[in-house]
């Protein structure tokens, strides 16, 4: 990778790199990342490098198998700490909420629609889950969408699906599956929001920590680095993540762990809400706290605490017990 200026000096003719992985999405993000750097800073260069990660290259397990700790993160945090990246633009809901040492949450980008999509075969195309005949297949790779829908609806059989957006869509075209549950942010982002059928409500489906915005990960103390990605940031939206990142946190939970969200902000009133699931869609516990977005972390940790009260803890063990012994989905 191309190396000019050292990153610890400030230099009009350094060249910021971006990081990012190869899949289609995250380079649609990636590339409007730095179209919007180039608007604002235009006497300065912004390349785009790519990676694959561990999650990109495993595509027969399920992800909950896996384990999830930077699984579409690391090589990316491993350049920048090797100083071959300047940056990285993540799905904000890949990023791990504790970062390696000497790396930081730089930057939030405004949220697109974080809510959940449900995209149906030909065949079904005038259905609603409810109405989905019984055991139809559909599917998903996420526990956290898994876990609500059937405790909704529980006539209905789930199948793990893995590829990026565009092979999903195909499996599905081809019959493999009645139905798929996919981010509407990220249909819309790479031109396929034709593709949702419905928009799941939050009543049925919390949305993932993160889900629908992008997150720019740098080298903490980059102050170079740092001040041009802020030029970017959309604080509302940062404030909202923050809190839900405070609420995964805490509960020690991750992409793989069926915990969903919701926030919103009006004025200068935030509001959090949270839930946890048994894999088997049996329990779940749902509670929402409210208060100042300068108080985003904290709101985060009381709503988990909250919901400790309430048996998210036991709730979580079983889960974590279930992903050791391989029986999820």
């Amino acid at each position: 990778m191309s190396s000019n200026a050292s990153p610890t000096v400030s230099s009009p003719t350094r060249t910021i790199r971006i990081g990012s992985r190869k899949s289609q999405l995250a380079l649609v993000q990636t590339y409007w990342v730095q179209e919007q750097l180039q608007k604002a800073f235009p006497d300065r260069t912004f390349e785009v490098h790519t990676m694959s990660t561990q999650g990109d290259k495993i595509l027969d397990v399920a992800l909950a198998k896996i384990g999830d700790k930077g699984l579409f993160t690391k090589e990316l945090e491993v350049g920048m700490l090797n100083q071959e990246i300047d940056f990285a633009v993540h799905s904000l809901k890949d990023l791990p909420t504790r970062l390696p040492e000497g790396l930081m949450l730089g930057a939030v980008t405004e949220r697109e629609n974080p809510a959940d999509a449900l995209v149906l075969h030909s065949k079904y195309k005038d259905k609603q889950f409810d109405t989905l005949p019984e055991g139809a297949v559909i599917g998903t790779s996420s526990l956290r969408r898994l876990a609500q829908l059937r405790y909704h609806f529980p006539h209905l059989a789930f199948k793990d699906v893995r590829g990026n957006v565009i092979t999903r869509l195909q499996k599905l075209d081809a019959g493999e599956y009645d139905a798929l549950v996919l981010a509407v942010a990220g249909l819309q982002r790479l031109g396929l929001g034709d593709r949702v059928d419905r928009v799941i409500p939050a009543e049925i489906s919390l949305h993932a920590v993160g889900q629908g915005a992008l997150g720019i990960e740098c080298r903490a103390g980059d102050e170079e680095v740092l001040s041009l990605i802020k030029a970017i940031e959309d604080v509302p939206t940062r404030d909202r993540a923050l809190a839900e990142r405070a609420f995964l946190r805490e509960l020690e939970g991750g992409c793989q762990v069926p915990i969903g969200v919701n926030t919103s902000l009006e004025g200068d009133v935030l509001t959090l809400t949270g839930m946890v699931a048994s894999l088997d869609g049996q329990r779940l516990v749902k509670d929402t706290v409210t208060g100042a977005p300068t108080e985003a972390e904290k709101l985060g940790i009381e709503l988990a605490q909250r919901l400790r009260q309430q048996g998210a803890q036991e709730i979580l063990a079983e889960i974590f017990a279930q992903i050791q012994r391989g029986q999820v989905l």
